[in-house]
């Protein structure tokens, strides 16, 4: 029986490709580069805003080509002023979380965004203290794919993998879960597509938030 829902942020619980898009972009304006389309954007984020600004970089200037240093501090100054534009839960999402928290099923939220925007944008959507835990990007725990924040939220819950379930739309995610051993829900409505999230074989693939319920009951 599941205990607990682990979920990644972006792409999973909100939508946030605007605010990801906008200062993806003034940030390449700042040196001489860009745009690139909010499609684009789903496709270079998931593994950490260097990564992110080191994909949109090189896909204007190659793949041998040095990124500014410079590039990614203007980057997350941007991204402190620009990180809640147009963002919101997805459809279902709410609704899904009000069941859990009716069934006592702990939350928890592991992204790659950074601990103090993850806060942000979770906060700024739920509310303060609306999951157990939020975890971010921070010093001491490895950016996904390591396993080590849904493993850390699990013992933090006095949990066993076994009692968890990971869910997040990106094949970073899928990698995150399965690596952690807890059984892994790839979402449709995100950032990727099916044929990504199948690709890694995880336990579950659902297309609307109330799937995610379905599999609880089971």
């Amino acid at each position: 029986m599941y205990k607990c829902c682990i979920f990644d942020l972006d792409g999973t619980l909100l939508n946030t490709v605007h605010a990801l898009n906008r200062t993806i972009n003034l940030t390449l304006a700042r040196f001489g580069e860009g745009p690139i389309g909010p499609e684009e954007t789903k496709k270079f984020v998931g593994d950490g805003y260097r990564r992110f600004v080191e994909r949109a970089f090189r896909s204007f200037r190659g793949a041998d080509e040095a990124v500014p240093e410079e590039a990614y501090s203007f980057y997350n100054t941007c991204f402190e002023e620009n990180c809640l534009y147009r963002v919101d839960a997805y459809d279902g999402i709410r609704d899904l979380l009000a069941a859990l928290k009716e069934k006592t099923i702990r939350t928890a939220v592991v992204s790659n965004k950074g601990q103090d925007r993850a806060v942000d944008n979770i906060e700024s959507v739920f509310g303060r203290g609306y999951f157990d835990i939020v975890l971010g990007e921070q010093e001491g725990l490895p950016c996904k794919p390591s396993p080590a924040g849904p493993l850390y939220a699990a013992a933090v819950f006095g949990l066993t993998p076994g009692e968890c379930l990971y869910i997040g739309d990106t094949n970073t995610d899928m990698k995150t879960g399965i690596a952690a051993g807890i059984d892994t829900v790839g979402v449709t409505w995100g950032f990727r597509d099916r044929d990504e999230l199948q690709a890694y074989s995880p336990r579950y693939i659902v297309s609307h938030p109330s799937q995610i319920l379905e599999i609880l009951g089971r």
